[in-house]
């Protein structure tokens, strides 16, 4: 069964040391092209969580979510952009949204032909240090039991 809310997507910003996780897109608009892994969230999925199932998935690699670096909105859909920690494993394809995934020094990607602009807007935020102060302070259930994510300036 298809679980995915079409309106809803994150990306990752993996680091590792001075290097960032990268995938080689299938499809679309981006196909051929180097970009930070993602996809969409899950109904009742938070974006955080989303953020580490889609990294693990299209990769292999399992990452932490830190900062909220980034959002990217219109009328109708968002598309948050968080900055990940590399835990463990090794880059590999899945085979289907992405032909290849690799590890590259931010430098070599920002000047990379083959990288997407976003991308590029992405890590020029992380190389200036510009996360927007949006650091994860925690994830809670309120009365209902409802799940939230908090990023916040701290």
């Amino acid at each position: 069964m298809a679980n995915e809310n079409w309106n809803y997507a994150v990306g990752g910003v993996v680091l590792k040391g001075n290097e960032v996780l990268l995938v080689r897109h299938t499809y679309g608009n981006a196909k051929g092209k180097l970009l930070i892994p993602g996809g969409y969230c899950n109904i009742d999925e938070l974006p955080q969580e989303a953020a580490r199932r889609e990294i693990m998935e299209e990769t292999g690699v399992i990452a932490s979510v830190g900062d909220l670096l980034a959002i990217r909105f219109n009328t109708k859909t968002w598309y948050a952009v968080f900055l990940m920690e590399f835990i463990s494993g090794e880059p590999a394809s899945d085979g289907n949204e992405n032909s290849e995934a690799l590890f590259m020094s931010i430098d070599e990607a920002l000047k990379n032909p083959q990288v997407t602009d976003m991308t590029k807007k992405a890590l020029r935020m992380v190389k200036e240090n510009r996360s927007g102060g949006l650091k994860y302070i925690e994830d809670y259930s309120a009365k209902k039991g409802k799940d939230y994510a908090l990023f916040g300036i701290i």
